[in-house]
């Protein structure tokens, strides 16, 4: 099967393997998280960006075109550690988006309430059952097959990303060349974050956040016309577009609304609506929020499906029983879908829990954040053990350098990781977030229960777990 994936035509150009990256990884979800930093936030940017975005894009290719395996990150560090550990990497790389869903749902919510009262984005009970509709859609969505779940997330990212994006920059710039009131100061004292207090730079696990997902894209490298020359320019391409639109768009929202104002679920929508009053197109307020709102959807889509495939790998390899290796027809992993449709439902619960839908946003990005973070320490581990455990495996991308480069990228992405994580278990001064003692120990507990679960789950493995039929093959 392996070479069978190393033999399909490379066809793939820079643009084209740059756009897949822009729709994976791209969101106006993001910007309101990282307008907290106001000017800062183009610092955070390029930071995040040398320390975490291109060690990871470039890892994930040399990976991805070495062993272009049907499960990708379990695939990846299953050569390098062994199946245990490859079985955690992909599990947190599932149960991390099972918690990062309600963030997007809850944003998604906040954008719908504009199209009918804006009110209703601070309200808990209509956050909730937005979340479990539009999960539960999603989910019913991609049961139906890639083909459908592809058409909704391409047309979510045309006119849900790129245009309501676009729409925003552009008054944002309008708003800054019209002389109008600015909220922050575009100086060198505001563009260097303060330093001084923990609690000031936390908001940094959440532009990691926003760069996260190349691991998801890096697949198709291998299909790339010149992998060599043609897969850096490419990552190079998506992440100017990536960081130069999140930066317009983050620096449209900082300049209209106070820090302390910004909601974290509602943020694009609320600039939005500071602009068009000021401008009287408050008739376009209700387009521009589904527009968002498709945008986010189709987002949604096409993480639902994508995470719960590689656990269906593993699935497949006996590392979970056999009533989760089923797929339907359309070759979806059903029961895999429904388990987690009923998980992220009970974990769209902690918004009753928090002071406000911000508070509970912001705790379930962290925790999402953290748990990706430690599956990106295990992924730049395997890229550095693989160069001595299997040196003569043809990589189509390889990070040029020798093993110098290798420790140098990867130790950098791990350093980069760690520092991440750790300061997340620091509420950020921004947000009530309630109780200290209740916000670290929810974290620790979300962590601890999450990298124990699959040693739990190996414990109960039983020998039948290995066997295959030959039609649950790829």
């Amino acid at each position: 099967m392996q070479e069978n994936v190393r033999k399909a035509p490379r066809i793939i150009s820079v643009f084209t393997l740059a756009m897949i990256n822009v729709a994976a990884i791209g969101s106006v979800k993001n910007w309101p998280v990282n307008a907290e930093y106001g000017f800062a936030s183009i610092f955070y940017f390029i930071l995040a960006a040398l320390i975490f975005f291109l060690p990871i894009s470039l890892v994930a290719a040399e990976l991805a075109t070495g062993w272009p395996k049907s499960g990708g990150v379990f695939a990846w560090v299953k050569e390098a550690f062994g199946h245990r550990t490859g079985f955690l990497a992909i599990w947190l790389l599932w149960v991390e988006n099972a918690f990062w869903y309600p963030t997007i749902l809850s944003f998604l919510a906040a954008t719908v309430a504009y199209i009918f009262n804006p009110e209703l984005a601070n309200n808990i009970p209509y956050t909730i059952s937005i979340i479990l509709v539009s999960f539960w859609a999603a989910t019913i969505g991609n049961l139906s097959g890639m083909k459908i779940s592809g058409l909704i997330s391409s047309l979510g990212v045309i006119f849900g990303t790129f245009v309501p994006g676009g729409v925003i920059i552009l008054l944002g710039l309008s708003w800054y060349f019209g002389g109008h009131p600015m909220q922050i100061s575009f100086n060198w004292e505001s563009f260097v974050p303060n330093f001084n207090s923990v609690e000031q730079v936390v908001f940094f696990t959440g532009v990691i956040l926003s760069l996260c997902g190349m691991e998801m894209s890096a697949i198709h490298a291998g299909e790339v016309r010149h992998p060599r020359k043609d897969y850096p320019k490419a990552i190079l391409l998506s992440a100017a577009i990536i960081i130069g639109m999140s930066i317009l768009g983050v620096l449209a929202i900082a300049s209209v609304i106070p820090q302390k104002q910004i909601s974290l679920v509602a943020g694009s929508m609320q600039a939005f609506s500071y602009f068009v009053d000021a401008y009287g197109l408050k008739w376009a307020t209700p387009y521009i929020a589904a527009l968002i709102a498709a945008g986010a959807f189709g987002s949604l889509s096409t993480w639902v499906i994508g995470p719960t495939k590689g656990l269906l790998a593993a699935a497949r390899s006996g590392d979970l029983p056999p009533f989760f290796r089923t797929v339907n027809p359309n070759r979806m992993p059903t029961r895999l879908l429904i388990v987690q449709a009923v998980f992220v439902s009970c974990l769209s619960l902690v918004f009753v829990f928090m002071p406000t839908v911000s508070s509970a946003f912001w705790i379930l990005t962290t925790i999402v954040a953290q748990l990706y973070l430690i599956m990106y320490i295990l992924l730049f581990a395997a890229a550095i053990k693989l160069r001595y455990k299997k040196p003569n495996v043809e990589r189509p991308y390889k990070i040029p350098g020798g093993k110098v480069v290798i420790w140098i990228v990867s130790g950098i992405g791990i350093l980069s990781s760690a520092f991440a994580l750790i300061i997340g278990f620091f509420p950020p001064a921004q947000i009530i977030t309630g109780n200290r003692l209740f916000y670290v120990s929810f974290l620790i507990f979300c962590i601890l229960i999450a990298c124990f679960a699959p040693a739990v789950i190996l414990l109960f493995q039983k020998p039948s777990w290995k066997k295959q039929l030959e039609h649950e093959r790829d």
